[in-house]
């Protein structure tokens, strides 16, 4: 599979949220400022401050998001030879042990919890990072490697049965 258009697709979703945050961040600067009369701000104090307080946590992750994209500019997957350890840049398949359901997972820098499509709208894949439960889990193994995740506070039994 093609790693450089899951990257661009994790850029443009991020792109889409730094650019809603900073919408957002704008709308909630300029409610905090002009929104209300010097009376009413006096006497609604903590609404006004409230959301001056929201509009800097939408700038926050306005920024965040944009340092992500940065950081996935510069990033080159490896590609990996039959066999090799899972390293960060790689498509994991995992099966669940009881139930048998499959999950297929890039493991990237930044980016977690992001759903991708694959190319030409070619299955999903769920973007994990290596500070993820499920990305610590993996990062190292090998196909066939059985690994121990807590998935909302229940332990799940996870099988690799694919790497790219």
């Amino acid at each position: 599979m093609d790693k450089r258009f899951l990257i661009d697709q994790l850029m443009a979703n991020l792109d889409r949220s730094a650019r809603t945050a900073l919408t957002a961040s704008e709308a909630l600067a300029t409610e905090a400022r002009d929104g209300a009369t010097p009376d009413e701000k006096r006497e609604d104090a903590r609404a006004a401050h409230q959301v001056a307080n929201l509009g800097q946590a939408q700038d926050r992750r306005a920024r965040q998001a944009l340092a992500e994209i940065d950081e996935l500019r510069g990033f080159a997957p490896p590609r990996l030879a039959a066999g090799s350890n899972i390293l960060l840049g790689a498509l994991v398949e995992i099966e669940d042990a009881e139930s048998g359901d499959g999950r297929t997972l890039f493991l990237a820098p930044v980016g977690a919890g992001v759903t991708l499509t694959g190319p030409g709208g070619d299955g999903f894949l769920t973007v994990v990072t290596p500070a993820s439960p499920v990305g610590r889990a993996v990062m190292g193994r090998k196909v066939g490697d059985v690994v121990d995740v807590a998935v909302q506070g229940e332990l799940r039994e996870w099988q690799i049965s694919y790497v790219e």
